[in-house]
């Protein structure tokens, strides 16, 4: 059997005039997870609703598990799980109903339904949570109790779509456990993002933006093969210096993080301490260094104005 388990090939959908997904290629290997990231409109939700069979392409191919779509989408439906950005269970439902419920809709036995609930009830730290209705429940425990839904019926494929974007950040670190205990038993994920931090723990992911792949690899691989150069100052006049600095051409953008600038300096520059030092308006007690990239500049140089680097 093939590892790899979702293969597109410019994979497009077009609502009237408007390109949400531009000729998207991507080969996701067996119990790999693989992130979408990109900001709301860059067609990631549409990328996965195409993949799940729910989205029919305008153009190209996708292969799922071995399932061509869309005609293959009512097989691959009992063998992927679904997780969708907002609440999608029932409110008015406990949490046990919910299971139960989703457990008989996957055509578990019945024989087979209360221990798995039971099991997932405990792995999701939901037990004491069994009655409660669903509607009453916290962010974080709704995020529990989606994820033990999806997974209910151990599917091979795993699809998230911004999974974490209602929850605290505990909450967010405690559910990328969880998608690391599931990715280690074998089972493939797929999930979107907008949070830099998240990206970064995927093992691949590819880099949105209008629709269009911009990047695509592993976060490490990104930021190595980046291209621009990462220069931090601490000064005492942020403000006033970053402005100046986005009159440099070299200078692809500057941030302020509290009393430093974050500069991404072309990589036509060999030595961008030295570049920038020698720019009139830098001062004698502005202190530079070259640091490590970050995800978040690899997205700023990918997308954007940054793009044309």
């Amino acid at each position: 059997m093939t590892d790899c388990v979702i293969r597109a090939e410019k994979l497009s959908r077009h609502f009237g005039d408007v390109t949400a997904v531009q000729n998207l290629d991507l080969n996701v290997t067996r119990g790999s997870i693989y992130g979408f990231l990109g900001p709301n409109g860059s067609g990631k939700t549409t990328a996965i609703r195409m993949l799940i069979g729910l989205l029919k392409p305008s153009s190209g191919t996708a292969e799922v598990l071995g399932f061509p779509l869309p005609g293959g989408a009512e097989k691959l439906r009992l063998r992927i799980g679904y997780m969708t950005q907002k609440f999608s269970l029932y409110d008015d439902l406990t949490v046990q109903e919910n299971l139960r419920f989703i457990a008989t809709i996957f055509g578990l036995p019945v024989q087979q339904q209360r221990p798995r609930v039971e099991e997932l009830l405990n792995l999701y730290k939901l037990l004491k949570n069994r009655h409660q209705l669903a509607g009453s429940m916290s962010g974080g425990q709704r995020q529990r109790l989606s994820l033990a839904a999806a997974t209910l019926h151990k599917p091979a494929l795993l699809f998230l779509d911004e999974p974490t974007s209602a929850v605290d950040p505990q909450s967010r670190r405690d559910f990328w456990e969880q998608l690391f205990d599931l990715s280690d038993q074998g089972t493939t994920i797929m999930v979107s993002t907008h949070y830099m931090d998240e990206a970064e723990r995927c093992h691949k992911l590819a880099i949105l933006e209008t629709g269009i792949k911009r990047a695509d690899g592993a976060p490490n691989e990104l930021m190595r093969n980046m291209n621009a150069r990462v220069v931090e100052i601490n000064t005492s006049n942020p403000r006033e210096l970053k402005h100046r600095l986005l009159e440099v051409p070299e200078v692809i953008s500057a941030a302020q993080l509290g009393a430093r600038l974050r500069v991404l300096v072309g990589n036509r520059i060999s030595d961008p301490v030295a570049y920038l030092t020698r720019q009139p308006f830098i001062g004698i007690r502005d202190n530079l260094a070259e640091v490590r990239p970050s995800l978040e500049d690899v997205f700023v140089t990918s997308t954007g104005p940054g793009r044309q680097w």
